[in-house]
């Protein structure tokens, strides 16, 4: 194994270097520096020893994204206990199963979630606290209850009243001690406790400061929109940017795509790390609008005309992007081909990358300036990437991986783990893909999610999902089997609908000739039998990747 450095003790030089820097901003709220931050942390650390916490406890923490959250989490694994990050969205039976499936002693709480959670289905905890002031809403513990009391108190015998960054003495890890773990939403309904230790954490700092470090200037600020209980928000928005000593601000509530492009001009974020619902919509409502017109469309196909055109197009967007944004990296979820041909042909800096919780997350990426469209990346630093017993037709196989950035297992779930992790220590990501003779990993979907077609081909959903969503009236669409034939759920954009003032009946008129135009850009196994409305969105994971298994009855 490679010679491993200590993620706490990368923690702790990023504290000492940027003591006076701006740290952490609730977005129109406090900010936090990186010496407020240091303090915040060793007053947790007080309580959680007054608690009884010892290295390798597990603590919850459950609440949308906050200056809070983020020190809970640095306080946490600095002290050596375990963090148990609880996605804000799952419902209350989820995060009683998840707090009492860890064995979590103390949990933290958002003011959203707060209300709605009984701390008497939680019976070993030892204490609840509210996430925005760190009070105690449930404490089983007098020693608990007296330091978190007297905290001021404590702290200054401690330390006087002068903390200076020669205070800063962090839990010296060991590599394959556990760090984390991350309860995955998943699209299966299922989850499970992702084990991963202090390696995994250091290793894609590891990669991703050495990859973006250089090209990012120092003390940026940085707009963090992904939740943080997923792993591609907490490593590659906050972690990386805190570690590299930038200025993060969250927004604190539901981040819509309106809400995140109104900040992203008042930021000015030198990277952007989003899901692609997120810069879908931003680009559909903001900007291909303005493309549209006949004039436009001529502009465009002008020699001599065309370079200026797509040169304002590409301002315009990155205006829209906040003005500042070195690239844009796509991930959690497929990228929509006709948003990313846009991106192409304005030469904008995007690139997508690819990961997953099992491995903290990153397997692939690439900087936008080595970006091959369709692909998301090479493996990453520390990884090994190959394509498992591929097609000799097609390239196509499942995706394995191994390497540093491999979780221990699942918790408490040996039959789970010895089903992903091969005894070479491959892990199989369930993920079907190809890769080019140069290293560029190209997706084509789950393969939980692959369809037979009528004459024993594969079908991948997700390539004709991708075309469909481009089609008039869609908004978003799932393709489903019903015997030999193929069905597409579609939610339709009823409020283009309302605009024009068409009825159900002339909505499914317009997915009649999506059906039609569809097929003609498709092989014969892969044609669409039937298209059938659904009226609500679908139900999402947090990295906002449908969750089909809800609707395969539907059809």
């Amino acid at each position: 194994m490679a010679n491993i450095h200590s993620f706490n003790a990368l923690l702790e030089e990023t504290i000492r270097k940027n003591w006076e820097r701006n740290a952490l901003t609730d977005y129109k709220g406090r900010t936090l520096q990186y010496g407020v931050v240091a303090r915040r942390i060793e007053k947790l650390h007080i309580i959680f020893e007054s608690a009884g916490i010892k290295p390798g406890d597990k603590i919850g923490i459950c609440g949308r994204n906050s200056a809070m959250w983020a020190c809970v989490f640095l306080a946490t694994v600095s002290y050596g206990a375990v963090i148990v990050p609880i996605q804000n969205e799952f419902k209350p039976d989820q995060v009683y199963n998840i707090v009492n499936h860890s064995d979590s002693k103390l949990l933290f709480l958002g003011d959203v979630v707060a209300p709605t959670l009984d701390s008497e289905k939680m019976p070993g905890l030892e204490g609840v606290f509210f996430l925005p002031d760190c009070s105690l809403l449930t404490c089983r513990s007098e020693k608990l209850a007296y330091s978190r009391e007297h905290i001021d108190e404590l702290f200054e015998q401690k330390y006087g009243k002068d903390f200076t960054s020669d205070d800063v003495h962090y839990y010296e890890d060991q590599e394959e001690e556990l760090l984390m773990i991350n309860y995955t939403s998943g699209t299966t309904g299922f989850s499970k406790g992702v084990m991963l230790p202090y390696r995994v954490m250091w290793s894609n700092m590891d990669y991703l400061m050495e990859v973006l470090g250089s090209k990012i200037k120092p003390n940026s600020d940085v707009l963090a929109i992904l939740p943080m209980a997923h792993m591609y928000g907490l490593s590659c928005e906050f972690l990386l940017n805190f570690c590299m000593g930038n200025h993060l601000y969250f927004l604190t509530r539901l981040p819509s795509p309106t809400i995140i492009q109104h900040a992203f001009t008042e930021i000015h974020p030198s990277m952007i790390v989003s899901v692609p619902l997120i810069i879908e919509k931003i680009i559909r409502k903001q900007i291909f609008p303005q493309l549209e017109s006949k004039r436009m469309k001529m502009l465009l196909m002008i020699p001599g005309i065309k370079g200026k055109i797509k040169k304002r197009i590409y301002n315009q967007v990155m205006e829209v992007m906040g003005g500042n944004c070195y690239e844009i990296l796509i991930g959690g979820a497929s990228f929509s081909k006709e948003i990313e041909k846009f991106f192409t042909m304005i030469k904008f800096p995007i690139t997508v990358g690819y990961g997953t919780t099992e491995t903290g997350p990153m397997i692939t990426y690439s900087d936008y300036t080595d970006f091959v469209p369709g692909s998301c990346g090479t493996a990453a630093k520390h990884m090994e990437v190959k394509i498992l017993n591929p097609n000799p037709k097609t390239g196509a196989g499942e995706i394995v991986t191994r390497g540093l950035n491999v979780m221990h297992g699942y918790y408490k779930n040996e039959e789970a783990t010895m089903e992903v992790i091969d005894q070479d220590g491959w892990f199989h990501t369930g993920d079907l893909g190809r890769m080019s003779k140069d290293g560029h990993l190209f997706i084509l979907g789950r393969i939980k999610n692959m369809l037979l077609g009528s004459n024993g081909q594969n079908v991948y959903p997700e390539e004709i999902e991708d075309k469909l969503n481009s089609m008039l009236m869609v908004n978003e669409s799932i393709v489903l089997q019903k015997g030999d034939k193929l069905v597409a759920l579609v939610n339709p954009d009823l409020n283009d609908a309302d605009n024009v003032g068409l009825n159900k009946e002339d909505i499914m008129r317009v997915m009649e000739q999506n059906r039609k135009e569809l097929n003609a850009q498709l092989p014969s196994f892969c044609k669409i039998s039937e298209i059938k409305l659904h009226d609500k969105e679908f139900e999402k994971t947090p990295k906002k990747s449908i969750k089909r298994y809800l609707y395969k009855n539907m059809i």
